[in-house]
């Protein structure tokens, strides 16, 4: 399964669409980052996104939205009814899959440090980061909000873990990793605030209440809103916590107006306040409908590598060498991030770490990209094939059909030689696992290369053969001229990274 992890941050705006939407592109400009979900509040006026991906691109994607909001948002010009400390207050991951607590807490560290220090923000870890047994929970860390923030920040108690001791008009950023919580609010059949005030009270952890629930009073949209965090769903269901909230104000003559969600979900919550409330015995979650359905085609479903394969070994004539070029060069690719995850977090390559982030990241791009060649070079033969199907009977005809012939051409070059130009840069990010990444993985690093390098050669007859079809001599010869240049750069990188194995490893590459 893929490494996930997902990442929602709350920003404090959400009366200035075009802001929001810059959040939004700085998260979405991360390759392979997912925006799941996003919601805003006018009377909150705030802002939570949900995101989910690859726990080095959703850090990415995380330190750039911080830092666009930090441009965008004025603390000092801000009001709303939700607490608030920071521009982008609380940056939280969550461990989705194949990822760890630690891994989420190292995230959260890594982030606070980098933020304390290009952003010049200050940055508090909290929930399973926190340094602190008083961070832990973070309504102690927004203890006064900004305002109060501003003026206490340099004592001892309220010193961040990153960045100054002074609050710009960013604020500061609470970051931190979590399990998943249910972000839930009730709205009450009356204006009195002090109601909600009253039950949120009687309703949290902190005061007596609920294990597993935070909650405040507030006055939203015109009505009293208990506002809760529902931290463990399935030690404190929802439906427990609703029928102690219609208890409590039934107690001062009101009652349940409506209820929202802040985000997302996990299925098993609704599964299981449905379950109470319908009073269902012995009810498994695979008797709903779609889950059976969805579990079914599971499992029928071929794996994505060994549906590859069988496609290229039939006879259809694609997913052809070209396509195969190009998985190899994803493999390549992916295993030049594997190394450097591998080095990533390891005291002995401290000193590296940078570097290998930066490797890391760059491979895990060129991954994607080459991934989509191998539909993109089907794709482009297909088009070719049909282009030689066009009927020819008329001049007009003709016509259109050696121009639909000569872009299927020029498609069926430039696809391989994306390809061949990636195996380049794979080959430059293979070199440089092998020189600084952890040495016990240097033969991965080595198979990188040798695998970028046999893609680079697969997609270059490609490319050599359909340049035979391209009546454009111009072009023809700057693509020709293009891959003599990308064959020259692989076979001199190919065997940089011979001497660097030999050396770290003992062990030739080359015959």
């Amino acid at each position: 399964m893929t490494q996930l992890v997902e990442c929602i941050p709350n920003f404090s705006d959400a009366r200035r669409p075009k802001v929001i939407e810059k959040i939004k592109q700085a998260i979405q400009s991360v390759p392979d980052i997912l925006v799941l979900d996003q919601h805003s509040d006018l009377d909150h006026n705030r802002t939570v996104f949900t995101f989910l991906g690859p726990p080095q691109q959703v850090e990415t994607a995380a330190f750039n939205a911080i830092a666009v909001a930090a441009q965008h948002i004025n603390l000092d010009k801000h009001t709303g009814e939700h607490p608030r400390i920071g521009a982008a207050d609380v940056v939280p991951f969550v461990p989705i899959s194949e990822v760890n607590m630690k891994e989420c807490v190292d995230m959260a560290k890594r982030l606070g440090r980098r933020v304390g220090e290009e952003l010049n923000i200050p940055v508090y870890l909290y929930e399973e980061a926190a340094q602190r047994p008083d961070r832990k929970n973070l309504e102690n860390i927004r203890r006064g909000q900004y305002e109060t923030l501003k003026t206490e920040i340099t004592n001892p108690d309220r010193r961040p873990d990153f960045g100054p001791l002074e609050l710009g008009t960013a604020g500061a950023t609470v970051i931190g990793a979590r399990s998943p919580l249910i972000a839930y609010n009730i709205y009450l059949t009356t204006d009195d605030v002090s109601i909600a005030q009253k039950i949120s009270k009687a309703v949290r952890h902190s005061s007596g209440g609920l294990r597993f629930v935070k909650a405040m009073g507030i006055m939203v949209d015109g009505r009293a809103q208990v506002s809760m965090n529902l931290t463990n769903f399935r030690k404190t269901p929802v439906a427990r916590v609703v029928e102690f909230v219609r208890r409590e104000a039934k107690r001062y003559g009101a009652a349940i107006h409506h209820s929202e969600l802040v985000g997302l979900i996990p299925q098993d919550a609704l599964n299981n306040a449905a379950v109470w409330y319908t009073q269902l015995g012995d009810f498994k979650s695979d008797q709903i409908l779609e889950s059976r359905i969805y579990e079914t085609l599971s499992e029928n479903k071929n794996d994505t590598l060994d549906s590859f394969l069988d496609r290229l070994a039939s006879k259809a004539p694609v997913p052809g060498g070209g396509s195969a070029a190009a998985n190899t060069a994803a493999s390549a690719a992916a295993l030049v991030a594997m190394v450097s995850r591998l080095t990533i977090g390891r005291k002995k390559y401290a000193e590296v770490e940078p570097l290998m982030q930066n490797n890391l990241i760059q491979a895990e791009e060129l991954r994607s990209q080459l991934a989509l060649a191998v539909e993109e070079d089907a794709a482009a033969f297909t088009s070719y094939m049909t282009a030689l199907k066009m009927p020819k009977d008329f001049p007009s005809q003709i016509a259109e059909r050696t121009a639909a012939i000569q872009r299927g051409t020029e498609d069926s070059i430039a696809v391989p030689l994306f390809v061949a130009q990636s195996c380049v840069q794979v080959l430059e990010l293979a070199l440089q696992a092998a020189s600084l990444g952890n040495v016990n993985a240097i033969t991965d690093a080595g198979t990188a290369g040798c695998l970028a390098l046999a893609a680079l050669q697969s997609a270059g007859m490609n490319v050599k053969i359909n340049l035979q079809s391209l009546k454009d001599e111009k072009h023809a010869q700057q693509y020709s001229n293009q891959l003599s240049e990308h064959e020259k750069e692989a076979q001199r990188l190919q065997e940089e990274l011979h001497m660097i194995v030999k050396e770290r490893a003992n062990i030739d590459l080359l015959p």
